[in-house]
């Protein structure tokens, strides 16, 4: 399988987001990152996870859903990594641009988030229901989309470590209102982090058959 790589800019609301795509060509797919709580498209697990999915035939893109400068503030305040609003802003921006950008055109997108970058994902999702055909949520914090997560028709994914006690209630919670088909899948012994050994290989593979499983093109998409 080729794999075409390549860094781009996505414009979104003023400013231009750094990131990272992968396409297989053939691709059946395309899965925009929301990262979580002070990360970037550099994050080790989700390159992982990204790993796992191009392997399987789907594009991946990692993109910095903050600017630069945005980043040394957040460093600084912490704020923006909880601003969901802002961040489901720029979710929907990656996933508008990636559904038209020539690679990827027609290709139904799936959205994968992690910690805060989950309810960036939720919401975007319940914003773009004719794109956004699933979501995968690792470790995330659905419970941050509040009123839209009854908004969310698509298939969804939770995926979280048994460790994590208070994440876990959190997304109990959470999956009770989501009115799409939706599971919540609990990893044994992993903590938030899914450091322990197995913990990340196995959240990757649940996503990944999660998303191989509702990414399907219609007869008339295009592939890459």
């Amino acid at each position: 399988m080729n794999l075409v790589e390549q860094s781009v800019q996505i414009p979104a609301g003023g400013v231009a987001l750094d990131a990272d795509m992968a396409v297989p060509e053939p691709a059946t797919g395309v899965v925009p990152f929301a990262h979580g709580s002070g990360s970037s498209r550099h994050s080790p697990r989700n390159r992982y996870v990204a790993g796992e999915l191009q392997a399987s035939g789907l594009a991946t893109v990692l993109a910095d859903l903050l600017t630069p400068a945005e980043e040394q503030l957040d460093a600084r305040t912490g704020r923006l990594r909880f601003d969901v609003g802002l961040l489901a802003a720029r979710v929907m921006a990656v996933t508008d641009w990636v559904v038209e950008y020539r690679p990827t055109a027609g290709l139904p997108a799936g959205l994968f988030g992690a910690s805060t970058g989950a309810a960036a994902a939720l919401v975007a999702a319940a914003q773009r229901p004719g794109p956004v055909a699933a979501v995968v949520s690792r470790g995330g914090r659905p419970d941050l989309a509040g009123q839209y997560l009854r908004s969310v028709v698509q298939p969804a994914l939770l995926i979280v470590g048994a460790r994590d006690t208070a994440v876990l209630e959190l997304n109990r919670k959470a999956l009770r209102r989501l009115r799409g088909e939706a599971r919540l899948e609990v990893i044994a012994g992993a903590s938030h982090l899914f450091a322990e050994p197995g913990a990340l290989e196995l959240a990757a593979r649940l996503a990944r058959d999660w998303f191989t499983r509702y990414l399907k093109p219609g007869p008339d998409e295009r592939r890459a």
